[in-house]
């Protein structure tokens, strides 16, 4: 079949790919020599983000991004929703400071706690970045562009997952973070996302017209019509918040519960170690 032969091989996607997986193992290398240990979870974490990666850049989803709207719109999400907070709860950046030497572990905390990092940590700086960057990319004009220019095409992805991981890495909280987001922020900014990611599909599913011509040949050649296509897509927009907002709430709701009981144990814990020095007994029940 002929989609089976749509893999795109551009050799710089394949090496940011391959470099990514590379340094992570590598990192993970530098720990074992250390005799330090690494969750195994995190790893497979880490390659699972990487395989949707391939999935978004290198399978016929991509070659097919530029024949169909609602194959585009699912690259996206894979880009946006879905590859950056598995990659960052493979917490790269604990293992880069981890498996850094002494010299460039003090480095990398101190640029951490900078004030660059600071800004560029900030909830609502990475929010806006990543819903401006979503709104501004389907604006028609932009969007013919990317669809005409390779290199444009290149700056679009670059721009989804850079702001989507500066969005997901606060709520994620897996690496060291000079801002740390209270498990209710994290699921408002979670909850936030979704009129604005619903209002986006609405108005792409909505519109009768084209939107973005350079569809209108190749979905005819794909055998429907650019705008049964472009409903289609906007569908898909509108229906992210359910797919994949959602569950995120849901696995943050279950990390607050399980953060409330470890620390009500560490609670316990250390009220029965003053009873005990003081000699009383622990209560029963």
């Amino acid at each position: 079949m002929v989609i089976f032969h749509s893999w795109t091989w551009d050799p710089v996607v394949i090496a940011g790919l391959a470099g990514a997986i590379t340094w992570y193992g590598w990192a993970l290398g530098r720990l074992r020599e250390e005799g330090a240990r690494w969750p195994i979870r995190r790893t497979w974490l880490f390659r699972t983000g990487v395989a949707v990666l391939v999935i978004a850049l290198v399978s016929p989803v991509d070659a097919y991004a530029e024949r169909l709207l609602s194959v585009h719109m699912v690259q996206h999400l894979l880009l946006t929703l879905l590859a950056p907070p598995l990659l960052l709860l493979g917490s790269p950046v604990t293992l880069a400071v981890r498996s850094a030497g002494p010299a460039g572990r003090l480095r990398a905390l101190s640029w951490l706690h900078g004030r660059m990092a600071r800004f560029i940590s900030a909830p609502a700086i990475g929010w806006a970045l990543f819903v401006g960057t979503i709104y501004a990319s389907h604006l028609p004009a932009f969007y013919d562009a990317s669809l005409r220019s390779s290199a444009v095409h290149a700056g679009e992805h670059l721009a989804y997952v850079a702001t989507a991981l500066l969005f997901w890495r606060p709520i994620v909280a897996r690496d060291p973070e000079p801002v740390r987001l209270s498990h209710p922020a994290r699921l408002f900014s979670l909850f936030l996302l979704m009129p604005a990611m619903t209002f986006l599909g609405l108005a792409i599913y909505g519109s009768e017209r084209v939107l973005y011509l350079p569809y209108v040949a190749t979905s005819r050649a794909a055998g429907t019509s650019a705008v049964s296509d472009q409903h289609l897509a906007g569908a898909l927009m509108w229906s992210a918040g359910m797919l994949f907002i959602v569950p995120a709430m849901v696995v943050v709701l279950i990390d607050w519960m399980r953060t409330d009981e470890r620390e009500a144990e560490r609670t316990d814990a250390r009220l029965d170690k003053a009873r005990a020095s003081e000699g009383r007994p622990a209560p029963l029940g």
